[in-house]
């Protein structure tokens, strides 16, 4: 029975590899085409990922307190029920089984058949939806199964992109450099452009705030969930400037702009085709990781509010200490969204719902009396908070006039969640 209930726990360990590997994933090895297309000044895109770790170890700081306040799994689900009303957490675990995990799961599938293209390969959807079931069957096993799974493709990773970074510094530029370090930063950083690039940047670092989720699987969670958020963070935040440097350093404005595979293209100049090749399979590998780490977080939002809500009941079945029903709802709807669209819509849509559903969630951590914060005492501690909510504004703002079209379906989204609520409200009264 001792060892059974071991099984229930994991290491902080295993909660910073939830963290990293929710983290390093699309967003790094894709968005850098987006931002190059319109800002060219290497201070201004390693501002953009600068800010983006700032906020993200700013949001950590907020979700530690509202983690070790609150003690139970189920991230913004459990945050805003408890803190403001059932309609918000609610819609949090709608936003988060349609797009916040979701979404992920289908680009990080997507762009994997992007960078095995280098081989030949014309892999197409079909072959990102099999990855995607192949994930979820490792995910439904066990939690030890999921732990070790987990652990191993996030070491695969870890140890990539820091090889990655060691060759892409050391060796020489040979081919395309886009290395620009004159004074035009200070324009670009006024321009539109620059806003709506942290769009990009805010979707790459989506995921510092996973163990969170998953507050009553880790160990001595006062101490290790605060330990897992912010090195993981750190972490994250230090190999995503080093990474777009190389990326910079190895490869042309004109060549990235637009493309997804910029990681492939840097690696083709200071790497040449066969060391591309190898770039190309381990981003792959690495993305598996990604894969599974949403999954794994997405389900147990589905999972705790499942317990809570008639019309999510279905998803109240668990096995081995995973809730494998969920999960495969989860993975369903992640190949509903590849059949659905292109990268780039889907990439702008999620970013646009995720940041308008993390800024609101920031927000609960205004509820927790001053004396039961763990790691912040004292009056300053709200400037964490502020920060990171008028920074998702103003990303919000911009994002809705330079996309509409993506921005109003996630709205849309947001409004079915609402109607989906009175509906539960309804059945559970009946």
């Amino acid at each position: 029975m001792k060892f059974r209930n071991k099984l229930k726990k994991i290491s902080w360990i295993t909660a910073v590899a939830l963290v990293v590997s929710n983290m390093i994933g699309t967003g790094i090895f894709t968005s850098l085409g987006y931002q190059v297309a319109f800002l060219n000044n290497t201070f201004t895109i390693l501002l953009l990922w600068i800010i983006g770790g700032v906020l993200a170890l700013f949001g950590t700081f907020c979700y530690a307190e509202l983690g070790s306040y609150y003690k139970k799994s189920g991230g913004d689900y459990i945050f805003l029920s408890r803190a403001f009303h059932p309609i918000l957490g609610y819609l949090s675990s709608w936003i988060s089984l349609v797009v916040g995990f979701s979404a992920p799961v289908s680009l990080a599938a997507l762009a994997m058949t992007k960078y095995l293209q280098i081989f030949g390969w014309d892999l197409g959807k079909g072959f990102a939806v099999w990855t995607i079931i192949l994930v979820a069957l490792s995910q439904s096993i066990s939690l030890k199964s999921s732990s070790r799974f987990q652990n191993i493709f996030t070491l695969i990773k870890v140890l990539f992109v820091l090889i990655l970074i060691v060759l892409g510094l050391s060796v020489a530029s040979q081919g395309g450099n886009s290395l620009c370090w004159d004074g035009s930063w200070i324009s670009e950083i006024k321009t539109p452009s620059f806003a709506f690039s942290l769009v990009f940047v805010s979707f790459a670092f989506t995921g510092w705030n996973s163990a969170s989720y998953i507050v009553s699987e880790i160990k001595n969670p006062n101490k290790n969930l605060p330990k897992a958020l912010i090195v993981g963070t750190l972490f994250v935040t230090s190999v995503y400037v080093l990474l777009n440097f190389v990326f910079l350093k190895h490869a042309s404005i004109a060549a990235m702009s637009n493309q997804e595979n910029v990681a492939s293209i840097a690696a083709q100049n200071f790497l040449g085709a066969t060391g591309a090749k190898w770039v190309c399979f381990f981003i792959s590998i690495q993305l598996i990781a990604t894969i599974s780490g949403y999954l794994w977080i997405g389900s147990r939002v589905c999972f705790a509010t499942s317990k809570e809500h008639k019309l999510w009941g279905f998803m109240n079945k668990s096995r081995n200490e995973t809730p494998y029903i969920a999960i495969w709802i989860q993975a369903f709807i992640a190949i509903l969204i590849i059949a659905s669209g292109g990268f780039a819509e889907i990439f702008v849509y999620a970013s646009f719902v995720l940041q308008f559903i993390s800024v609101i969630a920031i927000c609960a951590v205004f509820r927790i009396p001053t004396k039961s914060r763990m790691l912040f005492k004292g009056k300053y501690f709200y400037i964490f908070p502020v920060v990171y909510i008028v920074f998702g504004v103003y990303i919000c703002v911009f994002t809705f006039l330079q996309h509409p079209v993506e921005s109003l379906i996630g709205l849309s989204t947001i409004f079915t969640g609402l109607i989906l609520y009175f509906l539960d409200r309804r059945k559970e009264v009946a």
